[in-house]
This record gives C-alpha cells, sequence and structure tokens, in this order.
C-alpha cells in the first residue's frame, strides 16, 4: 500500500470517527424513559407512544372506578393505546401509595405502581423522599393550581365535601357538621376512610375543626368533634365505600363531592341518596398527580399522564363530577358540552371555599396521624 493510499485511509477513518463524536446525541428514549422530563425531550408523542405500546402494560394504584370516573378512564386508555391497566389497591389510601413505592422501589414488580393520585399533603413528602420524577405533560402551562414548578407533582382534579346522606335510613337529614353531634343519629355516621392513611377522611376531619371554631394551623377542634362522636356511639368503626352505604350500612357519610355524585348515580334510588353541603363550613380540597421515580413502566407512565391532561381525559373526569386542573383552559375554548358542564360542582362554592395549603394539610395529617388513637380512640376499617 503507498503512502498515499495510506494517508487518503487515515483521513478518511479519522473523519468518520470525528463525525460520529460529533452527531447528534442518541434521545434519552431510546434507552431510559425514566429520566425524560417531557414528551419532547424523548422524542416526541411518537416516540412516547412507541415505547409504552412496547412496555404493554402500566400499574396504577388506589383508583376506584367510580373515583372520578377513574373506571371509564382507564379502559379508554387500556383501548386507545393496547396497554393492560393494572389496578392496584382500588381501596386504600395516599399512605398506601407511597408505601407502595417504598416497599416495591428495589424490585419494580407488579405490586410497583407506575403512578400516582395523592392528597396534597403528600406530594412535597413524596418528592423530599425522593420518590417520584419530574415530568412535564404538552398541556403543562394550562393545568391551574400548586404545581410543582419542575413537575415533581400537579393539581389534577378538585371539589368539595358534603354530607352522602341515605334518606331510606335518615330521616331527619343533617344540613351541618353540628347537626351530626346528636345522639339520635347513634350508629349512622361514617368517614370515607382510616383518617391516619385516607387523604379524604383526614381532611373530613380538618374540615370539621374550621366548623367547630378551629383554624387552619389548629386541627383541634376537628379532632375532639369525632372524640365526641364516638363516645356517643354516633361515629362508625366502617370505612363508607360503595357497597357499606349501598346496604344501608353506613347512612351518613362525610365525602368528596365527586364521589356522592357518582354513588348516588350508581344506586340510582336504591337507596336514596341526598347530598348536602353542610352550613357550617365549605370545605375545598385537589389532589395530585406523580410519576413513580421507580416505575416499572415509565414510558406508559408517562403516556398515562399525557393522557389525563388531554382534553379527552380531562373530560372524563368531569363525567365523574370532578373539576379538572384544565378547566379554565377547557371552557375558553369551549370544549366541555352543557351536559357535561353540569356535572360540575358549583364555581361559586369552589371558589368560595377553604382551601388549605400544603405545609398545613403537611401538619394536619402528622397531627391526625399521631393523635387520632390517643383522642379519638377508634380504629376505622
Amino acid at each position: 500500500m503507498s503512502k498515499i493510499v495510506r494517508t487518503i485511509l487515515f483521513v478518511l477513518i479519522t473523519t468518520s470517527l470525528v463525525l460520529a463524536a460529533c452527531g447528534t446525541p442518541a434521545s434519552p428514549a431510546a434507552s431510559d424513559w425514566s429520566v425524560v422530563k417531557s414528551a419532547a425531550d424523548g422524542g416526541g408523542m411518537d416516540a412516547l407512544i412507541a415505547a409504552a405500546k412496547a412496555e404493554g402494560e402500566l400499574n396504577v394504584i388506589t383508583l376506584p372506578v367510580d373515583w372520578c370516573n377513574y373506571g371509564e378512564m382507564m379502559d379508554t386508555f387500556a383501548a386507545k393505546y393496547g396497554i393492560k391497566v393494572n389496578s392496584l389497591n382500588p381501596d386504600g389510601g395516599s399512605a398506601d401509595e407511597i408505601q407502595a413505592i417504598i416497599d416495591n422501589k428495589e424490585n419494580k414488580g407488579p405490586q410497583a405502581p407506575d403512578v400516582i393520585d395523592i392528597g396534597p399533603a403528600y406530594g412535597p413528602l413524596a418528592k423530599e423522599q425522593g420518590l417520584i420524577t419530574p415530568y412535564k405533560v404538552e398541556t403543562w402551562d394550562t393545568i391551574e393550581g400548586t404545581n410543582d414548578p419542575d413537575g415533581y407533582y400537579y393539581v389534577d382534579y378538585s371539589g368539595v365535601m358534603v354530607l352522602e346522606v341515605n334518606t331510606d335510613v335518615v330521616s331527619d337529614i343533617p344540613t351541618s357538621y353540628a347537626d351530626l353531634n346528636d345522639e339520635k343519629y347513634k350508629g349512622q355516621v361514617a368517614l370515607a376512610g382510616d383518617p391516619r392513611a385516607s387523604n379524604q377522611a383526614a381532611q373530613s376531619v380538618y374540615a370539621a375543626s374550621l366548623a367547630n371554631g378551629g383554624s387552619l394551623d389548629d386541627i383541634t377542634p376537628g379532632l375532639e368533634f369525632f372524640k365526641q362522636l364516638n363516645e356517643k356511639g354516633i361515629l362508625l368503626p366502617l370505612i363508607a365505600d360503595s357497597g357499606v352505604i349501598g346496604k344501608g350500612e353506613t347512612p351518613i357519610t362525610f365525602q368528596w363531592s365527586w364521589n356522592a355524585y357518582a354513588n348516588k348515580d350508581s344506586f340510582a334510588g336504591n337507596p336514596n341518596i341526598e347530598i348536602i353541603y353542610p352550613s357550617d363550613v365549605n370545605w375545598g380540597g385537589y389532589y395530585y398527580q406523580a410519576i413513580s421515580a421507580y416505575a416499572p413502566h415509565p414510558a406508559a407512565a408517562r403516556l398515562w399522564e399525557e393522557f389525563l391532561y388531554s382534553d379527552e381525559g380531562q373530560a372524563i373526569w368531569v363525567e365523574g363530577y370532578c373539576a379538572p386542573a384544565r378547566l379554565a383552559d377547557l371552557n375558553a375554548r369551549n370544549v366541555l358540552s352543557d351536559e357535561l358542564k353540569a356535572k360540575l360542582p358549583d364555581p361559586a362554592l369552589l371558589i368560595a371555599s377553604t382551601v388549605p395549603s400544603g405545609d398545613q394539610l403537611s401538619a394536619a395529617r402528622e397531627a391526625i396521624k399521631e393523635q387520632w388513637d390517643s383522642v379519638v380512640g377508634l380504629d376505622i376499617k
């Protein structure tokens, strides 16, 4: 081989290596979707959909089918993308979701959640513990609420606290929290979860505090209120899900508005349900979405979030009586039909409702968890 030929070959090989080194880096979507912070970062929605379909499954947790119409949400997502949705512990609470991530961090097995839907006190907690990962959906700029600026957690829907009353059992219908503290309701009042683990139940206690002279920084009157209900035999030790409500075992339930209306629809008059907005407290609440940092199906997890925050997903939440976080944008573009708008909570109630800050909720959650047994002394399960 001549010196000239060797020189040409050397130049060609060197040039090829330089071009390879300076070329466009491989997309993170090609290797690890768990670090992708937006669909664009992973190569776009087509790349995300392809990766999610390749994973083939999605693990959700603590999503009852009648909660915010999650049954339709899961079915629609599964049919749209051909991805199997595994629903874990549908009757659990926010604390169970956090614990499930912790318990399954190492194995990423069938009990490891990909995504979580949690009360607002648990969003910052999960971030602090390194259990969730940041991701911003394509409609991020239209999501209203106390979202983490980096996308670790973000508001999904909201509503107000009501009393769900089975009028086949209860003839004298209470109109306030104060009304319930009467022995004529003995054995009739229930919480929709364990307040030591359930955001919904804990916020019922928090709301009771305001109804009894407390403040957003003082949960004590709420605990004392439930102590009195327990001492008088008014408060039941049962978690009021749709099953026991339907059987008349828990005639009066502290409930998020969307759950009460979903029950009323599903019971279709058997039993008859009346929904009461308590006169002594107008309590609002919301939940957060987040993706597990240890998700076994990271692409499917991100596609799920994209679906939830699409117009289609938001409308499915409205169908379940939940006010979605993108409601203002949906209304501005006239996306929702009049029939769907009729299922939304009264805007005046939402606007005027008392909604504590994340720090206040976290403090209240800790106080309830630590003091429920010693103050109230009733194991609800």
